[in-house]
């Protein structure tokens, strides 16, 4: 049966783990436009009054064996600051195409930012700061980070232009997890580098554990949270693991005459993950921390964010750097995607390549219809507290969700939502579903291109 007509119960028989929804459309489905579409008159028509500004950096000193991420090891010094200079030359592009405008909160992603020196951040948040005027001191700010790239220097730098969140990659505390995720990691660097962390005095510390790892048990994966609880972080993310086509992981277990690889992931029998996931999402419930979305969990002590605050599903992202997407309305787009490192590199030169006229222009990604927006509204809605507001979607789109899209009406027949007066929100058997929902919810177009570039929905 084609995917598109399974419903959803269909598809809740197989693995819950299906594809992780964490945008819509998925970059798999972004394409060269028919036409380069200026930027300038796109975002005059768009909300600036509470933009994501998001910077990707594309570099890590190692290349996880989970990992399908843009990004590339060891790259050399000069390609680095090569690329800290073109996203300077971005900004100012940008600067100009965006008009007036407000930030509501800023990131920098990747690959591992921290894997560029103090100088290198430092001229990017004072790029941030007196180019695209983001006032950094006031706006929620995020950096990702990995242990081995946390220094003093990294992070005082960090800690003075206002970045009050820290995300530290962790993934386990034990050392045949993380031999199986082909990611050596020392505990005594993990503990160095919280407490560096701790010491700079940064408001919120994530840190991120996988679940679903070769040889893990309920009782390895709950000392693990142990081990970082210990830490009192502000939030902690779950992360499902996901064994990828392009990744190293993948490659192995094709060597090895694995289980058949679909494009997203390696379908295997007993899988664990739902048994791991429910007992870590109790552990964590149980010592107090609020589930905000099937993977991320928030500590009673995580500070409130004040002021505007951006909203995913009315878009307003502007990304800058290799790999970086940006969201208006009715346009998605970013520089093109790969995995696998020649193709990377190729990315990456090619963006080092541009030049500010092409900088004020978007040149791959996807359009959206009305009915491709309506459907974004509702999956990142939905998937995350406090769900859908059934209100302030037909404020924006004139229409009821449900007659949008009548397939939600499974969603009540299955028991994996509860309405709460205008909110529809997922329970706790449907967050554990979240990735089956997720991709069910996808249009038949958005299938087709994902199925075109190997990913699957």
């Amino acid at each position: 049966m084609n995917p598109s007509e399974q419903t959803l119960a269909q598809r809740m028989r197989h693995t819950p783990y299906q594809a992780y929804s964490y945008s819509y459309p998925h970059k798999a489905a972004y394409r060269s436009l028919a036409q380069a579409t200026p930027l300038a008159p796109l975002w005059a028509q768009q909300d600036r009054s509470a933009l994501f500004a998001y910077i990707h950096i594309p570099f890590c000193e190692m290349r996880c064996g989970f990992c399908n991420l843009f990004a590339m090891a060891r790259p050399s010094a000069a390609m680095v600051e090569r690329y800290v200079q073109q996203v300077l030359v971005q900004m100012s592009a940008l600067n100009s195409a965006l008009g007036e405008r407000r930030f509501a909160r800023f990131a920098l992603g990747g690959g591992t930012p921290t894997y560029l020196s103090a100088t290198q951040l430092d001229t990017l948040l004072c790029g941030a700061r007196d180019i695209l005027g983001i006032d950094l001191q006031h706006t929620p700010a995020g950096i990702e980070a990995s242990p081995e790239t946390i220094t003093v220097e990294r992070l005082a730098v960090c800690r003075a232009h206002g970045i009050d969140r820290v995300s530290l990659g962790i993934q386990s505390f034990a050392a045949g997890e993380m031999r199986a995720l082909a990611r050596p990691q020392q505990n005594t660097t993990v503990h160095h580098a919280i407490g560096l962390i701790r010491e700079a005095g940064f408001p919120t510390l994530n840190l991120d554990l996988i679940y679903g790892i070769t040889g893990q048990t309920v009782d390895s994966l709950l000392a693990s949270i142990d081990s970082a609880l210990a830490f009192k972080p502000e939030e902690l993310y779950l992360y499902p693991l996901y064994v990828r086509e392009q990744t190293g992981l993948g490659k192995v277990a094709r060597r090895q005459g694995a289980a058949t690889l679909n494009p997203i992931m390696l379908a295997r029998d007993g899988d664990s993950r739902l048994a791991l996931y429910a007992a870590a999402r109790d552990h964590l419930r149980a010592r107090g921390y609020e589930q905000v979305s099937m993977r991320m969990f928030r500590a009673p002590h995580a500070p409130e964010q004040n002021g505007p605050s951006y909203c995913c599903q009315n878009d307003g992202m502007v990304g800058l750097g290799a790999g970086a997407r940006s969201y208006t309305t009715g346009l998605h787009y970013s520089s093109q995607y790969a995995v696998e490192r020649t193709q990377t590199i190729g990315i990456i030169e090619q963006y080092l390549a541009l030049d500010e006229v092409r900088f004020a222009q978007a040149e791959h990604g996807y359009v959206l219809d009305q009915a491709e927006q309506q459907r974004r509204y509702v999956i990142q809605s939905l998937l995350t507290e406090p769900g859908l507001d059934r209100d302030a979607y037909a404020a924006r789109f004139g229409t009821r969700c449900e007659q949008d899209l009548p397939q939600l009406a499974e969603l009540h027949a299955l028991e994996l939502v509860e309405a709460d007066g205008r909110l529809l929100r997922l329970n706790q058997q449907g967050y554990a579903y979240a990735d089956t929902i997720g991709p069910w919810l996808a249009s038949d177009t958005v299938r087709a291109l994902m199925a075109e570039g190997g990913q699957a929905c």
